[in-house]
Parts: C-alpha cells; sequence; structure tokens
C-alpha cells in the first residue's frame, strides 16, 4: 500500500531514515510515480516499486517469490493497504476481508523465514479503531456479512481480525527476535473512502478536510512501532498515538485469534495439507 497515502508517507520517513524501501502497491503507474517521487525528495536511490494485488492470492505469490529471490534482506514488513469497497475477489471472498487481512495474513506467512533469517525484524499492521465494531463469524468468514450496512461492517470485521492477527503472530513469534504491532493510525484524511456511498462521503470529506490529520500525521504510529528502540516487550499489542493501548474485548480474546489464524490458513491455502511454510 505504498503509492499514496499513509503507504507513501510511511514510506517517505523510512527511505529518508537511509533504509531500502520497496513499494508493493497495485496500480503500476502510482506505484512507479510514487518510488520516483520519494527517491527525487529524499536522495536515497534505494527506493523501488513492486506490483502486489491483495485481491488476488495468486499475486501475493507472485509478488512473495520475486521479492524473495530478489531481495536477500527483509527487516521491516508494513501490511497498510486497505479498502473500504464493498465487492469480491478473483478467489470468491469480500474485497474488504480479503485485501485487508487474509492478502496480508498470506504475505506475512510467506516473507516470514526471510524476516526471521534477518532478525531482530517487525511486522507492522495498521488495523483501526473500527475493530471496536468488529464481529467475526468464523463460519462465515470471508463472506460478506449480512444487513444493509454490509460494507462497513465488512471493514470493521477486517480491522478486527488485523489486530487478533498481530496478536496471535506474537504469540507464535515468542523468543525469535521477530515482533508485531497492530496500529490505529488515527482518523486521517486520505483516499480509503474514495468508494463509499455518496451519502457517506458528503458526511465525511468536509469531516476529513476539517479534523482528519494529514497523511505524514497519521503515519507517526506505524513510524514508531517500526522503528523505536525498546518496544519488544510490547510485541502482539494494539498501539494508538505512538503508545500501547487496550482494544476492545473481543480483540484480546487469544482463543478468537487462535481460531482465525487456523481459519485464515484454510481459506489462503496454508496449513493442514497447504503447508504453512514456516509454523
Amino acid at each position: 500500500g505504498g503509492s499514496g497515502g499513509l503507504g507513501a508517507a510511511t514510506a517517505r520517513e523510512l527511505a529518508r531514515s537511509g533504509a531500502r524501501v520497496v513499494l508493493a502497491a497495485r496500480n503500476p503507474v502510482k506505484g512507479e510515480a510514487a518510488a520516483h517521487s520519494i527517491r527525487t525528495e529524499t536522495g536515497n536511490a534505494e527506493v523501488r516499486f513492486m506490483q502486489l494485488d491483495l485481491a488476488s492470492l495468486r499475486s501475493v505469490r507472485d509478488f512473495a517469490s520475486t521479492f524473495l529471490r530478489q531481495e536477500p534482506h527483509l527487516h521491516l514488513l508494513i501490511n497498510n493497504a486497505g479498502v473500504s469497497a464493498g465487492g469480491r475477489t478473483e478467489d470468491g471472498f469480500s474485497l474488504p476481508f480479503q485485501v485487508n487481512h487474509l492478502g496480508h495474513f498470506l504475505l506475512t506467512q510467506l516473507l516470514l523465514e526471510r524476516l526471521q533469517s534477518c532478525a531482530p525484524s517487525r511486522v507492522v499492521i495498521v488495523a483501526s479503531s473500527a475493530h471496536c465494531a468488529g464481529r467475526l463469524r468464523l463460519d462465515t468468514l470471508g463472506q460478506p456479512p449480512p444487513g444493509l450496512f454490509s460494507t462497513f461492517q465488512d471493514y470493521c470485521d477486517s480491522k478486527l481480525a488485523n489486530v487478533l492477527h498481530a496478536r496471535e503472530l506474537a504469540t507464535r513469534l515468542q523468543d525469535t527476535q521477530v515482533t508485531c504491532y497492530a496500529v490505529h493510525p488515527g482518523f486521517v484524511n486520505t483516499e480509503l473512502f474514495r468508494h463509499a456511498p455518496l451519502w457517506l462521503k458528503l458526511l465525511l470529506v468536509p469531516l476529513a478536510w476539517l479534523f482528519f490529520l494529514d497523511a505524514s500525521e497519521g503515519a507517526r504510529t506505524a513510524l514508531h512501532c517500526a522503528m523505536q528502540p525498546g518496544l519488544e516487550c510490547f510485541s502482539g499489542r494494539y498501539f494508538s498515538d505512538c503508545r500501547p493501548q487496550q482494544p476492545w474485548p473481543p480483540a484480546r480474546d487469544d482463543r478468537l485469534a487462535l481460531a482465525l489464524w487456523e481459519a485464515s490458513e484454510r481459506l489462503v491455502g496454508l496449513g493442514g495439507t497447504g503447508g504453512s511454510p514456516l509454523l
């Protein structure tokens, strides 16, 4: 999600700090333009674009294979991409749930061995305070929820999944020197709700311009979890305003986190006969 909004702002600061940065994004034109802009602005030539469409599990696997072949080092994975639009993916899942959770889940698993070999390393998952309205139905996971506000509920469900993903990942990565964090960036003026219904846009757009953070401000918590020393003891925690915070009770449910993990493995073809590559 590095071609615009929070992702581009995060990548820009990482490049400014001297990191080699790979921007993974769906749109090649926007991705290449963002990489060029960041190289020019920061003077860091080590910024490149690689295409990745999280709405396609095939694309996720292709990206991971190419990355592992071309990039020997990985110290930081920031799962930032997000959508709020309705619809289904080519894999048959709801668009928000696959892009916001399942695609990131598969990508993290496929890159985890490289993160472990390059440890100490970190995974940062951009979640949201919208997780408080999430309700995961494990028997229909990945399918649009019923109701008039199905797309909004789907988005909230995916954000709850983000927080639980970080929680269970941290449990599985104890003593590996790979740590992970879920972050709420704040209410940020980005294009996340560009596909929202017109009535919701009419409500959100004025609020966004008046009260929401800009992308560089919204990137602060993700950057804090990516680069701040001494956060290892907070692995698996939920951060907001650059501080660990208590998420809503369902996001602290270890049994739900484990059940989500196992269901996500099945849906993306890992675990069981699919063979999780690492865990």
